[in-house]
């Protein structure tokens, strides 16, 4: 099995929670780096159950889960994570963020899946991760079109990005039909 390593996780651990440490995950009192943690597990899971040996570089799948919102959602920049952990890392957190000078959501997601598909595949499983973390019961302000488009957007990632890893991609399959029985009691 390819192992992770513990120093480089804590490095990149420390530095997400930094640059985090005052946010709150959306509509909630839950610190973000909840969320942060999650999507890391869920890399931590993949990495562990690999069995097949297809993770080749498991160490740029958990800095890239740590810090895949820095650069969206943060003062943190492309150029803070390429001095902190490398080009390839900074590279990926940069497919992982929303260009938000796109008009739209949709054309966000789909230029950052179009980025995230041109990266190593661990970059492509970190945002399995996300999305797996991410598909919880909507928040409830959400109308009933905007929870489709949510689990749309879900099952183009996974068709698009699951070939990543099975693993993933099958926690993802089995979240969005969770994710359906929720619009179903909508």
């Amino acid at each position: 099995m390819n192992c992770w390593n513990q120093d480089i996780y804590l490095k990149a651990w420390n530095f997400a929670s930094a640059a985090h440490q005052d946010q709150k995950v959306p509509a909630s009192d839950i610190p973000y780096i909840n969320h942060i943690g999650l999507v890391a597990m869920e890399g931590l899971a993949a990495i562990t159950l690999d069995t097949d040996l297809s993770i080749q570089n498991p160490d740029l799948l958990v800095q890239c889960a740590l810090l895949h919102d820095t650069i969206e959602d943060t003062n943190v920049s492309y150029t803070d994570i390429e001095k902190a952990f490398g080009t390839q890392v900074a590279d990926g957190v940069r497919a992982l963020s929303k260009d938000k000078t796109l008009s739209t959501k949709a054309a966000q997601m789909q230029d950052s899946l179009v980025r995230i598909l041109l990266q190593p595949k661990e970059v492509w499983m970190v945002k399995l991760a996300d999305r797996i973390t991410n598909l919880q019961p909507p928040p409830p302000h959400w109308d009933l079109p905007k929870k489709i488009k949510y689990r749309d957007e879900a099952i183009d990632i996974l068709q698009q990005l699951g070939p990543a890893n099975k693993q993933l991609a099958k926690r993802l399959a089995l979240k969005i039909e969770q994710y359906q029985l929720l619009l179903t009691d909508s």
